[in-house]
């Protein structure tokens, strides 16, 4: 199984998203500054990421696990589903693949914290922001990958496009 977690930069709630699916941050206990700073990609990426997948490892069932920044673009996830089912269809698409967003964890802090740093270059508010918002994300993110994991268990298709209630 393949798990795509994206969100707007794939900097912030998706690359929160992989790090907990891998076990890379603690499910009992908010996170500490330096865990979230030291995910790999945490503010890291640049607009000319987006819509590009990174590799984030593979989780305790064998199963890789990518994220994706999709910017403003409301297509760029469809647009991966149809290629993903013209393999399908070919019978060249060997493993399920789940799309999850992760918008719907962001609060407010980390959406300022995200524009600060990333579009403004101004870290000095933007990290402290961003970390803030990464603890209070904290629970969400985990109820996310949790329901993700269950989701894909649950489904008999070979792509499942999870929006999570963004935009409802």
């Amino acid at each position: 199984m393949i798990y795509i977690y994206n969100c707007y930069g794939g900097t912030h709630s998706s690359a929160l998203a992989a790090a907990y699916h891998l076990k890379k941050l603690p499910y009992d206990r908010e996170p500490t500054k330096n865990e979230v700073l030291n995910i790999d990609i945490f503010n890291k990426l640049t607009p000319n990421d987006m819509g590009k997948l990174f590799f984030h490892g593979i989780d305790e069932d064998g199963n890789k696990v990518f994220t994706l920044g999709r910017g403003s673009s409301k297509v760029v996830v469809p647009a991966m589903q149809s290629v993903c089912e013209l393999f399908n269809t070919a019978g060249k698409l060997e493993e399920q693949i789940i799309f999850s967003n992760t918008s719907p964890t962001v609060p407010l802090a980390m959406t300022f914290g995200g524009l600060f740093s990333r579009r403004f270059k101004i870290n000095f508010i933007g990290v402290p922001l961003l970390v803030i918002g990464a603890k209070k994300a904290h629970p969400n993110i985990i109820k996310l990958v949790q329901n993700t994991k269950n989701m894909a268990k649950a489904s008999i298709g070979k792509i499942e496009v999870l929006d999570n209630g963004f935009g409802k």
